[in-house]
Order: structure tokens, then sequence, then C-alpha cells
């Protein structure tokens, strides 16, 4: 095993991130994430060692050094809130949701009165937009896009007695 000796983390919040940290720790408002983490820096400001304040707050000390340093580097919004992360790739091109869109807004097949989420997923395939698609996916289409297809649009009607 190696002789690493673990380098005291000294960290001395600013006046501003000082009063903003307390700010949030008196509301208890943000996500528990962001309390601790909260926490671990208003813990450190106070001099205390990481293995403590890793007991304290509940936190592994590694943890406790991480917080610190994303302060000391990159300031107190990126010891306290994660990077955007890019999310998991698109199914299905902006053309095939455009032509499932476009066959919304199109008239139902004979038989019909209106388009179905499971109709339109039948139909999508039917028509070569997609290999294959499932009633969630579609149901997410339109969720997306803010379609309500049943809801008339523009229409004011006044209440009959």
């Amino acid at each position: 095993m190696s002789d690493k000796r673990r380098v005291k983390v000294k960290l001395s919040l600013s006046g501003p991130d000082r009063n903003q940290v307390s700010l949030m720790l008196r509301k208890g408002t943000s996500s528990v994430r962001v309390i601790k983490r909260a926490m671990v820096l208003n813990l450190f400001d106070q001099g205390i060692a990481s293995p403590e304040i890793s007991k304290a707050v509940g936190v592994t000390p590694e943890t406790a050094r991480r917080i610190a340093q994303n302060y000391i580097s990159e300031g107190l919004n990126r010891a306290l809130f994660d990077k955007q992360r890019p999310g998991h790739k698109r199914i299905f091109s902006d053309k095939e949701r455009n032509e499932i869109i476009a066959l919304v807004c199109s008239d139902p097949p004979d038989g019909f009165q209106r388009w179905t989420v499971r109709l339109l997923a039948e139909e999508a395939v039917n028509r070569k937009i997609v290999k294959s698609i499932g009633r969630e996916t579609i149901r997410v289409i339109l969720q997306d896009h803010e379609f309500k297809p049943w809801r008339k649009k523009n229409v004011v009607r006044s209440i009959v007695k």
C-alpha cells in the first residue's frame, strides 16, 4: 500500500457565497443532494476536516473533498449543482417525428372517427414511417409537441340555457 497523505482542504467561502449557503440551509427547499453539498461547504468554511464532515453529513470523505475542490476551482454553482448531462440519444429522427405529427393531423382511416395512440402506432408502421414504434413513444411524441388532437382549437362557445 502506498503511503499517500491526504492534504487537508482549506476552504473559505466568500461573503456572498456564505450568505447563499446559509440561506439555502435555513430554507431547506432545495433537493437533498444540494442541501448536503451546502452543509459540506458550510462545515469546511468552519474549519472542520473532511472525515468529521463525512460523518456529520452522511457522505464519504472523498465526496466531501470533491465538493470542496469543485468550489475552489469552479465556484459555488459547480460545487452545489451537477453539470448538465447529454442524456439518451433519440431513437427517431426529427423527420420521423414530424411525419407522425403530420399523420395525426390527417384524417383517420376509414371506419375510425379519430386517431388513437394504438392506431397511430400501427399506421406509422404500415406507412413505413418507422420500422416499429410503441404506443408510449407515440404518446411522448405528442406530449413533446404539446399536441392535443381531441381539443377543438380557437373555439369559443357560449353557455346555452
